[in-house]
């Protein structure tokens, strides 16, 4: 049994397909509180067809919608029910993800723990990088004084724990970079579509957006902090000085030549976190060649439209409990933005993207400034296609 919900301009009607207990079309004007709903559902679209296998199902939550709908309530039940058969209304994915409460099904626990054990550090991490305050006075003094053998002491002894610290960061990074293609995979897979991968696995939807919340936020401490790399580059010199004088420190049990090497080229990037998911996802789409491309940007791009949607209809935002979850969903959106623009071979920013770049910038900009500056930043200078020409010029007027 096959029930057809008709949009169209003046009217939404509800007609019989196969199915004997339906009765006569059900009409409803679009003055009607389900209007909004629709008219936010197909845009400027003047027909579009919503199919579902219950024609019974449907007609019900039509009705409790019409009802419910000032309250906030969405089509719900069936998963989120809707399958939008037009191309132009898939572009604009419109659900819920609950970025608060999402919950794995029996089917998502065995990714959903692996990613889980990975994200239990991030905080950790976080907190860490943020109280790094580096040693730039005990290496500026052993520089000045250079044969001051205690200087020279007294800077490399505070060197040496950080140097660990840095380690650790750069370690989860591999533990990152893993965790984000277990997830790709999960959520690229056929034969189901990014936007239904992303309703019926919101619990790995959810860790998605928490990898890209957290890549943001490192890579904001880090570029913010000068003395990660000032550190770094002490050590260096220092080991090489020591290993031409054929010394060896105990520091290079922890830390040998080749993972120096590996350290040194990841502290080198501007966002190293975000280098890191770019080429994680790149690595991925290279090693699963039968598994188009578009699957994995198609995955970012509905990533994108989600949250902007939810960000943009009061009756989704209403649902967040708090204004951490707000910027949360921002951070994520400008996340999924910038590795779409470093994965996709022709990025965010050109007409034919499928990410709503207009709409993006001016939902971060009607919030307080301060709040999303930093946001607004990552876009103008750790995006790869801004200042491609194919980038309107009203886009780069909204980032100026």
């Amino acid at each position: 049994m096959i029930c057809i919900l008709h949009v169209k301009r003046t009217q939404i009607q509800i007609r019989r397909a196969t199915c004997p207990r339906c009765p006569e079309p059900m009409l409803f004007p679009l003055k009607d509180s389900l209007s909004f709903a629709v008219r936010s559902m197909v845009h400027t679209l003047e027909d579009a067809f919503l199919v579902l296998s219950d024609a019974h199902t449907l007609k019900s939550v039509v009705l409790k919608q019409m009802r419910n709908f000032h309250s906030g309530l969405w089509f719900a039940g069936m998963g989120n029910l809707l399958k939008v058969l037009t191309r132009e209304i898939e572009n604009y994915p419109h659900f819920f993800l609950d970025f608060e409460n999402a919950q794995p099904t029996e089917g998502e626990r065995e990714i959903w723990n692996q990613i889980s054990a990975v994200l239990q550090d991030s905080e950790s991490i976080l907190a860490d990088l943020q109280a790094y305050k580096g040693a730039g006075p005990e290496i500026r003094d052993a520089i000045q004084n250079p044969n001051d053998i205690q200087l020279q002491e007294k800077a490399w002894n505070a060197v040496c724990p950080l140097v660990v610290r840095l380690k650790r960061f750069y370690e989860f990074s591999i533990r990152l970079e893993k965790a984000l293609q277990s997830l790709l995979e999960s959520l690229t897979c056929p034969p189901y579509t990014p936007t239904q991968h992303l309703e019926r696995e919101q619990a790995l939807a959810k860790e998605f957006a928490e990898i890209l919340h957290f890549t943001l936020r490192f890579d904001e401490l880090k570029m913010r902090n000068p003395a990660i790399q000032n550190d770094f580059s002490y050590y260096r010199r220092t080991i090489s000085r020591n290993r031409i004088n054929n010394m060896h420190l105990d520091i290079e049990n922890e830390v040998n030549n080749e993972m120096a090497n590996r350290m040194s080229l990841f502290y080198a990037e501007a966002t190293p976190m975000l280098k890191t998911l770019s080429n994680a996802t790149m690595h991925f789409v290279s090693e699963n060649k039968t598994l188009p491309i578009e699957n994995t940007t198609d995955c970012l791009s509905t990533m994108t439209s989600v949250c902007k949607v939810m960000l943009e209809t009061p009756e989704y935002r209403s649902r967040f409990t708090s204004e951490e979850t707000l910027m949360f969903c921002m951070r994520v959106m400008v996340g999924v933005i910038i590795l779409y623009d470093h994965v996709h071979p022709v990025g965010a920013f050109c007409k034919t993207s499928k990410i709503d770049m207009k709409g993006c910038i001016k939902v971060l900009k009607e919030q307080a400034p301060d709040s999303v500056e930093g946001l607004l930043n990552a876009l103008r200078f750790t995006t790869k296609h801004l200042n491609d020409e194919s980038t309107s010029k009203q886009i780069r007027a909204m980032l100026q």
